[in-house]
């Protein structure tokens, strides 16, 4: 089920800016929660700096690893090299392993985000390992479904916006900027749009 902002989103991106306009009418893609925290940012630190479809194989592997059940107490079962030998470096397999622990240890607590702004809940995810900015934005946008993220490090939404806005790439910062205060506070749907311009699927973490 989409987000209840959704639909406001798309009036308002096609009423600002025409080039959302024309995307918007070719994404047909929504966003929808998986309803597993730990799914969405296990996902989120196998993505990291490789691509879509290296990302989609490396994490098919974990999930087989997993036996399809990827949650903490299986993955804590898991050894470093169990999860290196499904294409994971060390710093991920390391990450992953350190979240299972503080989720099953209650160190880190996820039900704490809902009540946290934007940059609140960033800077709380940024206190586990191997989590940073961009993956923290990632799971904001895919499991909380927060309506206004803009990640400014993602190499695929800088890309799509230089082929849509013609723009060098990388983009000038002024104008990602720019397109940042156009675009909210429903930065989110601009993002998916924008991805999906690009790789011409709907990305989901």
């Amino acid at each position: 089920m989409k987000p209840k902002w959704w639909n406001k989103g798309k009036t308002h991106l096609c009423k600002r800016d025409k080039v959302m306009r024309k995307l918007l009418s070719v994404y047909k893609g929504h966003l929808t929660t998986r309803n597993n925290f730990f799914y969405s940012l296990t996902r989120s630190i196998i993505s990291q700096q490789i691509s879509v479809s290296a990302a989609d194989s490396v994490f098919s592997k974990f999930e087989k690893k997993c036996k399809g059940k990827i949650n903490p107490k299986i993955v804590s079962r898991l050894t470093i090299t169990d999860l290196r030998k499904c294409g994971l470096s060390r710093m991920k397999a390391l990450g992953i392993k350190s979240l299972a622990e503080k989720i099953l240890d209650k160190s880190f607590n996820p039900k704490l985000i809902k009540k946290m702004s934007d940059e609140e809940a960033i800077n709380y995810l940024s206190t586990l390992r191997q989590i940073g900015r961009w993956s923290s934005e990632m799971v904001l946008i895919f499991f909380y479904n927060r309506p206004n993220i803009w990640p400014v490090q993602d190499i695929g939404l800088l890309r799509a916006i230089s082929n849509n806005y013609k723009k060098k790439y990388l983009p000038p910062k002024s104008f990602v900027n720019k397109l940042q205060k156009k675009f909210s506070p429903y930065c989110t749907l601009a993002v998916m749009a924008l991805w999906y311009s690009v790789d011409n699927e709907p990305v989901q973490y």
